[in-house]
């Protein structure tokens, strides 16, 4: 039997998402993230109430658990179990809460190993608003994970480009930095098509003569086609551009993953 058990304010919360947790919304989650454990079943508009329901002084609080356990946890020292995946997005969005960049970064930068899965990546890359306020310092920060041999790192600072990075001044850069990807994830390849179809709605002449001479590996640049072609800001000429453009070899073998992947009809890149 395991001993370990939650404390402080971390206690408070779990009670709080237990309160919130349905079961067949658990049930749902659980086949849209295959192999994460520890999903309760809240829905994001009650996640999002539970912390927004905390002060800025509770926010805080349970980043600063949040960070000792996870570090604990990965030297093998903590008395307190794991972080389940409800309690994780709590504490993304309780850093997304923070109002300046430079106050975020080093939370954000002790979150990041913290991610294992897609829900809880793109979640708090579309709530760090303070990158926003602050792109240059963003930029800079993730061009390093832009580069990670690590799954959710790379699919982290994707997902941030899509996400705050989406505008003229960032364009040349961004698609450069996509079409550098090479990883044999199955999510961070995802990631690299679903920013690619963000910004072909934003800036479609440029993604298209970027597309044309793309070094993606066969897999990731036909899933960024598919995924500009499921958009329904595309119009069906564009559309029928895009099909034309799938490639038919195969330069690179399908991605690897250790669980099923979700549907990418219904879920994010």
């Amino acid at each position: 039997m395991d001993k370990r058990k939650r404390t402080g304010l971390r206690a408070c919360v779990y009670e709080k998402l237990l309160d919130a947790s349905e079961e067949k919304y658990q049930e749902f989650h659980q086949k849209l993230l295959p192999g994460v454990a520890g999903i309760l079943g809240v829905r994001t508009p009650n996640l999002r109430r539970i912390a927004g329901g905390l002060s800025a002084k509770e926010r805080g609080q349970y980043i600063e658990e949040m960070e000792r356990v996870f570090q604990e946890l990965s030297q093998g020292e903590s008395r307190e179990l794991p972080p389940c995946y409800d309690e994780k997005i709590i504490w993304g969005l309780c850093i997304g809460k923070i109002k300046t960049w430079e106050d975020a970064l080093p939370h954000i930068r002790a979150f990041v190993p913290a991610i294992d899965n897609w829900a809880v990546c793109d979640l708090i890359c579309g709530s760090l608003k303070a990158a926003e306020k602050n792109r240059e310092g963003a930029w800079e920060f993730i061009q390093p994970y832009l580069d990670s041999g690590e799954e959710y790192e790379l699919r982290f600072a994707l997902v941030m480009l899509l996400s705050h990075f989406a505008e003229e001044t960032y364009l040349k850069r961004a698609l450069a930095r996509i079409d550098r990807v090479s990883h044999p994830g199955y999510y961070a390849r995802m990631g690299a098509a679903w920013a690619l179809s963000i910004y072909f709605v934003h800036f479609p002449e440029q993604v298209m003569e970027s597309l044309k001479s793309s070094r993606l590996d066969d897999w990731t640049y036909n899933k960024a086609l598919q995924k500009i072609t499921e958009s329904l800001r595309v119009d069906k000429e564009t559309k029928a551009v895009i099909r034309s453009m799938k490639r038919g070899g195969s330069r690179q073998a399908a991605p690897q993953t250790t669980a099923v992947p979700v549907n990418t009809k219904t879920a994010p890149g």
